[in-house]
């Protein structure tokens, strides 16, 4: 989606994913926990608003690409993670 700008947030352990998307004020989530060297994909959350744009499927491949270059694993808790692991068998090597 053309001007979806993501951001991180940290905490000690946990953090969220934050999906921003232009013209609006709604903010799409996807919100996780450190267990290990692993980080447990928890919910994905998207209004209703901002539904429907792909918004949730950045956030998950957003967490996909920090995984690929900080070297954690994920557990998708979350139904919405657990199908795009399934849809996408090239992420195979990053599900703990």
């Amino acid at each position: 989606m053309e001007g979806l700008e993501i951001t991180r947030h940290d905490e000690n352990t946990s953090g969220e994913y934050h999906a921003h998307v232009p013209g609006s004020d709604a903010v799409g989530r996807l919100t996780w926990v450190h267990r290990g060297d692993s980080r447990v994909a928890e919910h994905t959350l998207v209004p209703s608003e901002i539904g429907g744009r792909g918004v949730a499927a950045a956030l998950v491949q957003e967490m996909v690409s920090d995984a690929r270059s900080e070297g954690f694993t994920i557990v998708p808790q979350c139904s919405y993670v657990e199908a795009q692991f399934k849809r996408h068998p090239d992420w195979a090597d990053l599900r703990a």
